[in-house]
């Protein structure tokens, strides 16, 4: 029950427009990227970014790299798949 609600969630976090921009914006990313710079990059707030991005880091699709006070984010594979699909998805519609 607790696996199936955990997937619920998981599934109506990326199909909200902003956490999809995230996803796809991570993918993309052609240098580091931090949570600041997404938030410019989405145009979102920092504060909205930093919670959606806990919420996919607890999903087992990005990860957090401490780099002095940043903390650098990185896909995880099965983030880089999702983020690939969505960006086809997005790309058909």
């Amino acid at each position: 029950m607790k696996k199936e609600l955990k997937r619920k969630n998981v599934f109506n976090i990326f199909f909200r427009e902003k956490p999809t921009m995230m996803l796809v914006a991570l993918n993309a990313a052609k240098s580091d990227i931090y949570a600041s710079s997404l938030a410019k990059q989405i145009d979102c707030t920092y504060s909205h970014v930093v919670k959606i991005l806990q919420e996919m880091s607890d999903a087992g699709l990005i990860i957090f790299e401490k780099q002095g006070r940043l903390k650098l984010l990185t896909l995880t594979k099965r983030g880089e798949e999702i983020a690939e699909h969505m960006e086809k998805i997005r790309s058909l519609l």
